[in-house]
């Protein structure tokens, strides 16, 4: 193996690693529930676009302004998420995974809902590292009462 070899092979190993610890704290920061512009800017473009379970956005800003709404409807979480297949193509990737997120909710009832699904991100090489440029979380699968939406999720935030 010559020399070149040897260093694609490292970046492709380091950009595995990036993707994926950025993955993992994305996932376990959801349940730590510290949702400002500098978690916003940890892990997203600005131009971001998420489809989630709660609707579709496109900014940063509206990203973060939507997960603080939807996270309050619960008292506590944990996100899982597994069996991810990281694809890497210079300073672009996409990665799919399984994701099982374990929901109590705030309405005082204490009640569990939980859901399964698959993940698909796709992601940038930054200035700052790997950053999630569009993600989509499809769920499979739920059991138990979802929480009841406020009406500010029957239309998209302002961008």
């Amino acid at each position: 193996m010559d020399t070149e070899e040897m260093r694609r092979q490292l970046q492709a190993l380091t950009d595995r690693a990036d993707i994926t610890d950025l993955l993992d704290r994305y996932l376990r920061s959801l349940d730590n529930g510290m949702f400002d512009e500098e978690w916003a800017r940890a892990f997203h473009t600005e131009d971001v676009t998420a489809e989630m379970p709660v609707g579709t956005v496109h900014g940063r800003d509206a990203l973060l302004a939507r997960i603080r709404r939807a996270m309050a409807l619960f008292d506590r979480t944990v996100h899982v998420g597994t069996n991810t297949v990281i694809e890497i193509d210079g300073a672009r990737a996409t990665a799919r995974g399984a994701q099982l997120s374990t929901h109590v909710l705030a309405d005082g009832s204490g009640s569990v809902f939980i859901s399964a699904g698959h993940a698909d991100t796709e992601l940038v090489r930054t200035a700052d590292g790997w950053r999630i440029s569009a993600s989509s979380l499809r769920v499979v699968w739920t059991q138990g009462s979802p929480p009841r939406l406020p009406d500010e999720f029957a239309s998209p935030p302002a961008a």
